[in-house]
């Protein structure tokens, strides 16, 4: 998952709207976001972000200081291509979520669609956890999206750890309280249907 020629082959040889994950809009996650009434100013980080359309949603909706985070350098270009100038109120982060060091209790908002999954190993989910306890302000909330039990076993070519809400839930421990969660179906460009299930958690410890 932490390879990003991987990622940076897959953009660079098709377009944003034909890879399995595209959704023109992330429904769920910006329904709960307008749910939380977050203070515009309200730091938000996008996990894995690359080219996804959630910035251009959360610029629209008045947000202003986000930050998205991604290995592929072909995605972040990708959405600073589409945004124009608006890009440049994004703070854009090339890395991996499990070894960057971000600002300590800063966030208010975490969001990650399909990050957390590709995480096969103990020890980076492990890093991925301790990433969010340093970084996300108590009171802060996190949105999940990952493959659910009945999802196919890989994705884009490489193996995926799948979850229920349960699993989600005893995963990340006590500080953080589990407020909403739902399954859906993503059907790819392809035709292919994909169970997801989304959680929205907050820290309270």
């Amino acid at each position: 998952m932490n390879d990003p020629k991987h990622w940076n082959q897959i953009y660079s040889s098709q377009s944003p709207e034909s890879v399995g994950w595209f959704r023109p809009h992330l429904e769920t996650p910006l329904a709960w976001i307008a749910d939380l009434n977050l203070d515009p100013h309200e730091p938000i980080i996008d996990v894995g972000g690359g080219a996804s359309t959630l910035v251009d949603d959360l610029l629209e909706r008045g947000h202003k200081n986000i930050t998205v985070l991604d290995l592929s350098r072909s995605a972040i270009q990708i959405a600073q291509k589409r945004l124009g100038n608006a890009s440049n109120t994004v703070t854009w982060l090339e890395g991996d979520v499990t070894q960057l060091e971000l600002p300590p209790l800063y966030y208010g908002l975490w969001h990650d669609r399909a990050v957390f999954h590709f995480l096969i190993e103990p020890a980076l989910r492990q890093k991925y956890v301790e990433a969010i306890r340093s970084s996300l302000k108590v009171g802060g909330n996190f949105i999940i999206g990952t493959f659910s039990p009945d999802s196919p076993p890989k994705c884009s070519g490489l193996p995926v750890r799948r979850y229920d809400a349960e699993l989600l839930e005893s995963t990340f421990g006590d500080m953080f309280e589990l407020r909403h969660s739902v399954n859906e179906i993503h059907i790819t460009p392809g035709g292919v249907k994909q169970p997801y299930v989304y959680c929205l958690f907050q820290r309270t410890a």
